[in-house]
């Protein structure tokens, strides 16, 4: 599908009219720094060329027309700006209006409806964010069509805080920020703490990104990723009593070395452990880039995987096959799970001329154990969300 197609849609359920607007938000990967956004430390995400494009008008009433031609079985989902509530029959709409109620929450002037018909092609389940690419998509077509004045780190935060209050997962910001914030061959050096950032330039000559979708998505995801965020808590809560952090991301090895003791669940403790370790690996990664030493870039991913895998428990038996397949292949810098996990997508450094043959080797290996066909994405890093016409 692309985007003149998507307007025939939208005029075959809403009508036709020369008011109509379109609008893109990304996709995104994240290279390295997984679960410490909400631990106050630093990611490094960038935003892809794919992701979720959206034509959408404001309406005279107070009705809210929502459709996706991703999911065109559901139909057009319709509410109210009077009836801002969470149902399991809106389906995937629940994140759209979602970001409708969180804008009100703040304060927002949405005066009437909007109908909104919307398509992506990022994979669902693969962990590159569709669903904060719908939020902050919905965020930049409301900012538009009502003129809020809304900046795009404003919108990351609607996003993250609809997600949060009214679809119930504990997301950190990472998400949202990378879809809103996103620069083409740039990756987001965040620091989570305070929302400072720099752009990181991930020219990549000799290599390329591969992305790869296992296919598979574990159940009980939202809420193994709540757990996780309330044992990291628990864990700062018992290092609080001997040394004066806010966040886990304050801390350096040494220093989680000297008082990690005072943390008294063991659990607890691994999790804290990663999300420190991680948080140092991705200061040294970015270190690494900047000054062109791709093999120790590779080398931290390799070792952010490990510990995602060991200390914070956020993989799988298929993906940890997949990255231990893509480890043993010529050619590869590095290779992680990337996203909240329990299923999803690895990401991977990839030599140019050894691309066609990882494909290949991977693909058959996972075929052959699993019986699934991995997806494979050579991707590049595109903008964030913005207006097209």
């Amino acid at each position: 599908m692309n985007l003149t197609e998507l307007k025939v849609i939208f005029e075959e359920k809403f009508q036709a009219g020369d008011d109509i607007r379109t609008y893109f938000a990304p996709g995104r990967v994240n290279l390295i720094g997984e679960h410490t956004d909400y631990n106050g430390g630093h990611v490094f995400p960038c935003a892809l060329t794919i992701g979720t494009y959206a034509v959408a008008r404001k309406r005279d009433d107070r009705t809210i027309k929502l459709f996706s031609a991703n999911v065109d079985k559901v139909g057009v989902i319709e509410s109210s700006l009077d009836d801002l509530s969470n149902k399991p029959e809106y389906n995937w709409a629940n994140y759209p209006l979602g970001v409708v109620w969180a804008l009100k929450k703040k304060g927002a002037e949405i005066k009437t409806g909007f109908e909104m018909c919307i398509w992506g092609n990022i994979p669902n389940g693969s962990g590159l964010s569709s669903s904060a690419s719908l939020e902050v998509l919905t965020g930049t077509v409301l900012n538009d069509l009502f003129a809020l004045g809304k900046t795009m780190t404003e919108l990351a935060l609607i996003g993250q805080y609809s997600e949060n209050n009214f679809n119930g997962c504990n997301c950190g910001i990472m998400d949202q920020f990378a879809v809103a914030m996103g620069q083409k061959d740039h990756a987001i050096f965040l620091d989570c703490a305070d929302l400072s950032y720099k752009y990181a330039s991930v020219k990549l000559p000799n290599a390329k990104i591969v992305i790869t979708n296992s296919k598979v998505k574990h159940s009980l995801v939202d809420s193994a990723y709540n757990d996780r965020r309330n044992e990291s808590a628990k864990a700062l809560a018992d290092l609080q009593q001997v040394c004066g952090i806010s966040t886990l991301g304050e801390l350096t090895d040494e220093e989680f070395e000297k008082y990690g003791s005072a943390i008294k669940d063991e659990v607890c403790y691994r999790r804290a452990k990663h999300a420190v370790a991680e948080n140092q690996r991705t200061i040294k990664a970015v270190e690494a880039l900047n000054n062109n030493d791709i093999k120790t870039f590779g080398q931290l991913m390799n070792a952010s995987h490990i510990s995602l895998r060991d200390d914070y428990e956020v993989s799988c038996e298929e993906v940890d096959f997949l990255v231990e397949t893509q480890w043993s292949i010529q050619g590869v810098i590095g290779a992680r799970i990337t996203g909240g996990g329990f299923g999803g997508c690895t990401v991977a450094i990839v030599e140019n001329d050894a691309v066609e043959n990882f494909k290949d080797v991977v693909g058959k290996s996972y075929k052959e154990k699993y019986n699934l066909d991995a997806e494979f994405y050579v991707v590049d890093i595109g903008d964030g969300a913005k207006r097209i016409a």
